[in-house]
């Protein structure tokens, strides 16, 4: 915890002190040094400063002085130091604890909890080494952007308790990109003991200008040389050791994949945060000319004397940040800094007097010295190979690229994609839904008669069985996204169809949230992030929820088998390319009417072609079937009583006739009793009053109950229409769909139609709220997409 946290009367043992410079050196030179015991004594009168005993005299530090100190309770500080850390004192004496060593001017340890951030470039195999040290399932996408927030995973290395945060992908700590603001906030405000940099190997001098963001900031820093294979293949050598050495930040060779060098990764993590004598790391001041160093040193001079400055990050740091005209480092500074607009004045004079000089803007000659700086450490350092890593790559972009062969091999991919789930996925399907028929007759016949075995099985077997029966499908359709990702088709889709998103008012990166949609929208939507332009993001996540995700795909499938049996994939196809179509022509709308155009270059990294290992692959389909699992059992399991309970009450006063399988059994005089029963339950009279708006479409209140009750979550139109039209299975409840509920081929597309783009789920909803900061987006969202649903519908059940 940090000092700032202690409260009034409390003590604790000092464990870190965090900041830079001559703040560091000042509160050390006080007595606030590792081991040392700490007391809060008192507040003052309006909270801030506190006053603190340390070594017998009282000190007064500010609050925001106080957060730069890491201190441990009294109790924990107290046990024996054996087995913290996997260290003991200098004097390895026994018995002793941490606060004994203190007081008799020994070092004493560090606790054994360490905080680590994992930070690099998209595709770097950042988030395969995050999986492969803790252990995690995080899915691993091969293109930009997959991660859009943080990660936590865990592991215990050498007694240690190491918590590992998986940052966004992010090419630097500027603050062009919600990554990057994302990335450099959590730096500043959690303050990690250690930053790993994942770099891939193979390309350096591009991963690298990274690294030299962190040297500014001036952190304990282990590069972590990723994919240390692909080097070697290349027939490159490197001498990591003079390279670390030169830019002063160890450097590991590591291939996550394999598991190889993870264990050096982790001691020198330990050997960073344990603070040990270390021959390679040390702070170096990157050189930006003679211009930039001298306007550099004048406002460093002028913001040192300052004592409100945040101590996070070194001053230097702030210095250029004010001359190169962060927005973000200014919003900050202004904040808490009363200098401020002294400050600003002075870097305002510097940038001109260093443009002036110079000939350029501060941006470009920041950029020219650090990639300087590469290429002189990577000149000593780096002898390349013969062998181009890329030529797999390059010859496989000659297809699947290709000016003619790119677009129908894309629209071939996405078929056999649509196919494979309606077909293949139709074998496992029948195995899930005989044992819920089964399940449901075992429990028929052991439950006694009355309400409870109607609930448990037209209820819930009948209902969450029509759900679960899909989950070969929904897995069948992430393999097929999982495969784009890893491999790096993903980024060359986008490459295709840039020039069509352009046209459609889109930018490129759009297309990647919107084939994300196909799995889900809620993730689709987060991963906009990745687009630079204000305008394009806030279009794309308007119409994501116009793509089809796999939430839908049981209805489809269940619609398209029991009324197109024989072109079943056809009709999947279609309704998702209209899918598309309607969002194509809602962004257009959009860009039109209410945004004017500010595209940013359509600038991505296309990463080289990678076999994706099985491990990888089967994880994120475990992790899906999960997902999917969780859901049934919680959400669509209690929206199906619930709907159960409502279809079945208020009971008629003679109940001959039961709903549910017994109403398909009985006779046509009990069927027709059984629907008055059903049409005077309660969700029979909701289902009456929206009646009215569902005729047009040629459906009735029963559709019109199975459109609301799937506002939760899209796959409660299945157990909602099992509950009300009856069925042990899916093939039963086909047969009831097409002798009861009135739909015929012509209100089964309209139906299809509506479905897709009807009202986004909750979660969808919850997440455009939250991605655009508007409750506005929010219900333009909901009002405009079920407008449209109901227009498409009714024009495709007039023209068919």
């Amino acid at each position: 915890m940090k000092l700032s946290e202690l409260k009034t009367g409390e003590k604790a043992v000092i464990v870190r002190v965090a900041g830079h410079g001559g703040f560091r050196k000042r509160i050390m030179e006080m007595g606030f040094v590792r081991g040392v015991e700490v007391r809060s004594v008192q507040n003052s009168p309006m909270n801030d400063p506190v006053k603190y005993t340390v070594m017998g005299y009282d000190v007064s530090l500010r609050r925001s002085e106080a957060e730069m100190i890491e201190v441990m309770s009294k109790g924990e500080a107290n046990r024996p130091l054996e087995g913290v850390g996997g260290t003991v004192c200098d004097s390895s004496c026994e018995g002793c604890t941490l606060a004994d060593c203190a007081f008799k001017g020994r070092k004493a340890p560090r606790k054994n909890e360490i905080n680590v951030a994992l930070v690099g470039n998209p595709n770097s195999g950042k988030t395969s080494l995050f999986n492969a040290l803790s252990g995690s399932n995080e899915h691993v996408g091969n293109y930009s952007g997959v991660t859009v927030d943080a990660k936590l995973g865990r592991l215990t290395y050498k007694n240690y308790r190491i918590n590992i945060t998986d940052l966004p992908g992010t090419y630097s700590l500027s603050a062009y990109t919600p990554e990057e603001v994302y990335v450099r906030k959590h730096l500043y405000e959690q303050m990690p003991d250690v930053i790993i940099n994942a770099v891939v190997a193979s390309n350096l001098e591009r991963n690298l200008y990274l690294t030299t963001e962190l040297i500014d900031l001036n952190q304990r820093t282990v590069v972590a040389l990723n994919m240390y294979d692909e080097l070697q293949q290349s027939g490159s050598k490197l001498d990591y050791e003079s390279l670390g050495a030169m830019i002063g930040i160890p450097m590991i060779p590591t291939i996550a994949k394999s598991g190889y060098g993870l264990g050096e990764l982790l001691d020198a993590v330990i050997s960073l945060f344990e603070e040990r004598e270390n021959t390679v790391a040390r702070h170096v001041h990157i050189n930006y000319g003679p211009a930039m160093e001298r306007e550099i040193k004048a406002l460093s001079d002028e913001i040192r004397t300052s004592n409100d400055l945040p101590r996070q990050f070194p001053v230097r740091y702030w210095a250029i940040k004010l001359i190169e005209g962060d927005k973000e480092a200014a919003t900050l500074l202004s904040s808490q800094c009363d200098n401020y607009p002294h400050w600003q004045k002075i870097a305002k004079g510097s940038a001109e007097r260093i443009e002036s000089e110079v000939g350029c803007d501060v941006e470009t000659i920041l950029g020219d010295y650090k990639y300087g700086f590469i290429d002189g450490a990577l000149h000593e350092t780096l002898h390349e190979g013969g062998a181009d890593v890329n030529l797999r790559s390059r010859r496989i972009d000659r297809l699947v690229a290709n000016k003619w062969l790119g677009f129908p091999l894309f629209l071939l991919i996405m078929w056999l994609m649509f196919w494979a789930t309606f077909t293949l996925g139709s074998y496992p399907q029948e195995w899930i839904e005989s044992l819920f028929g089964w399940l449901g007759e075992w429990l028929w016949g052991i439950m006694p008669e009355g309400a409870l075995r109607d609930m448990v099985v037209n209820g819930v077997v009948s209902g969450v069985g029509s759900v679960a029966v899909f989950l070969p499908n929904i897995l069948i359709l992430y393999l097929f996204i999982s495969l784009m990702e890893d491999t790096g088709y993903m980024a060359r889709a986008a490459f295709i169809m840039d020039k069509l998103m352009h046209r459609m008012g889109l930018h490129g990166k759009s297309f990647i949230p919107l084939l994300m949609g196909f799995g889900c929208n809620v993730p689709a939507i987060m991963a906009t992030r990745t687009i630079e332009s204000h305008s394009s993001r806030l279009i794309t996540i308007l119409v994501t929820p116009f793509i089809s995700c796999s939430a839908r795909l049981p209805v489809f499938l269940l619609l398209a088998g029991t009324f197109f049996p024989h072109h079943a994939a056809t009709v999947l196809i279609g309704l998702y390319l209209l899918g598309i179509c309607v969002a194509f022509l809602t962004a257009r709308l959009l860009r039109g009417t209410k945004f004017k155009r500010d595209e940013t270059p359509f600038v991505m990294e296309l990463p080289p072609y990678r076999i994706p290992t099985a491990k990888a692959t089967f994880k994120h389909m475990w992790d899906k079937c999960a997902q999917y699992i969780r859901k049934i059992g919680t959400t669509i399991l209690l929206a199906t009583v619930l709907i159960w309970a409502l279809s079945y009450y208020p009971r008629p006063k003679t109940e001959s006739v039961a709903v549910g399988s017994e109403v398909v059994a009985e006779s046509v005089e009990s069927v027709e009793s059984g629907r008055e029963a059903l049409s005077g339950s309660y969700i029979g009279q909701v289902g009456k009053f929206i009646e009215p708006a569902m005729r047009p479409l040629g459906l009735d209140w029963r559709a019109g109950v199975a459109l609301l009750t799937s506002i939760p979550a899209k796959e409660l139109v299945v157990s909602t229409m099992a509950v009300l039209y009856g069925g042990d299975d899916i093939a039963s409840l086909s047969k009831n769909i097409v002798n009861n509920s009135g739909i015929t081929p012509r209100s089964a597309v309209s139906f299809m139609i509506f479905i897709l783009l009807f009202f986004p789920c909750i979660g969808t909803l919850a997440t455009i709220r939250s991605e655009t900061g508007s409750r506005g987006w929010m219900w333009f969202t909901a009002i405009y997409n079920t407008a449209i649903a109901w227009l498409l519908a009714w024009l495709a059940y007039l023209i068919l």
